[in-house]
């Protein structure tokens, strides 16, 4: 997935009220950032580090520049705006180059589905092949070479994985994918330590058919492009 606009850098100077960052450009001048990111960004935003920044055209946005990727102090580059994750997971399912989900011939996004009012991110489907619902889950918090999700407690992801477990158990194709988007990253632990209650769940879905794939993006502020498959444990 190549970025629309070139990116441009600038230093972080503080990331506050969730949606807002201010940085300072090579050029001195100070300017705010939208942040897609509403999750808490831990390692992913620590002042003084580089961050690469969109710029929209749309006169009606009251904050046109919006944070894409960090690249941290420590030389990891990370993709700090989640939307990018469920962008990149349907390039590479158009794409057939997730070798876990070819061989379907229909592919629908925001599919509401479920007893608990949910929309799966991506729904797949083939006249001779049972329904796949696809949730991405992105991730970008690091701990001693290890990633974990989920990075603070999720009672959304939880009903996430509640769902997918009724259509694994309904005869369907339950997935949970991840997408690593953060450079130091190669394999991905769920973080027991953060949320006990989504881990005890995922352990139970998986028990019940759940699938689980992950897989690493390759990062840079031209392009970020899902590459690689990464390990999972609970």
């Amino acid at each position: 997935m190549n970025f629309t606009t070139p990116l441009q850098p600038a230093t972080l100077i503080k990331r506050y009220k969730r949606f807002l960052a201010d940085v300072i450009t090579p050029q001195g001048e100070e300017l705010t950032l939208h942040c897609a990111n509403t999750g808490a960004m831990t390692g992913c935003a620590e002042p003084g580090d580089t961050v690469w920044y969109s710029t929209s055209d749309n006169p009606k946005r009251k904050y046109p520049h919006s944070w894409e990727l960090t690249q941290t102090q420590a030389g990891d580059t990370i993709c700090v705006n989640t939307l990018q994750a469920n962008a990149l997971v349907k390039e590479s399912l158009e794409n057939h180059w997730i070798k876990e989900l070819t061989g379907y011939s229909s592919l629908r996004s925001e599919v509401r589905y479920g007893d608990e009012n949910s929309r799966i991110d991506f729904l797949l489907e083939h006249p001779d092949r049972p329904k796949c619902y696809v949730e991405v889950k992105s991730v970008t918090l690091l701990h001693q070479g290890c990633g974990y999700f989920p990075d603070a407690v999720t009672t959304r992801g939880q009903k996430h994985l509640r769902e997918l477990e009724i259509m694994a158990e309904n005869g369907h194709r339950a997935m949970l994918f991840f997408a690593v988007l953060h450079s130091g990253i190669d394999s991905v632990k769920v973080a027991q330590h953060i949320d006990p209650i989504y881990a005890k769940l995922f352990e139970q879905v998986k028990k019940h058919g759940v699938e689980v794939v992950c897989y690493k993006a390759r990062l840079s502020p031209t392009e970020v492009i899902l590459q690689s498959p990464v390990s999972v444990t609970g």
